[in-house]
């Protein structure tokens, strides 16, 4: 496991954008792939992007797709999530994880060893 964190949550008016930013705070950091997920109150925690470390290829989840991109800078460990043409329904706590291995699926949480915090994220109508 890997400490991750997480920055660049806030307040955004609708149809704004904001970019979230995790970093592994321990070197070397080589996983296989990396994810974003997000949870809303009320609501279990869903996945909304995933990249593989080696090659940068990407998966998105179909309400952000075409509005979100997910990034790495693997020469500063570093994860990006930006967000554009927000909404009110993309309201949540976002996180970051860490999956050691390619895994079965993006989107089942226990294959993934490493979380952030979180970080809030709150689109005004």
């Amino acid at each position: 496991q890997v400490p991750l964190v997480e920055s660049g949550g806030g307040l955004v008016q609708a149809g704004g954008s904001l970019r979230l930013s995790c970093a592994a705070s321990r070197r070397p950091f080589t996983p296989w792939g990396m994810a974003w997920f997000r949870q809303a109150p009320g609501k279990e925690r869903e996945l909304v992007a995933g990249v593989r470390w080696s090659d940068g290829s990407t998966y998105y989840d179909d309400s952000v797709a075409g509005r979100f991109a997910i990034s790495r800078d693997n020469s500063k460990d570093t994860l990006y999530l930006q967000m554009n043409s927000l909404r009110p329904g993309d309201t949540a706590v976002y996180s970051c994880a860490a999956r050691p291995a390619v895994g079965t699926n993006w989107r089942w949480t226990a294959e993934y060893d490493s979380w952030g915090q979180g970080t809030q994220v709150t689109v005004s109508s």
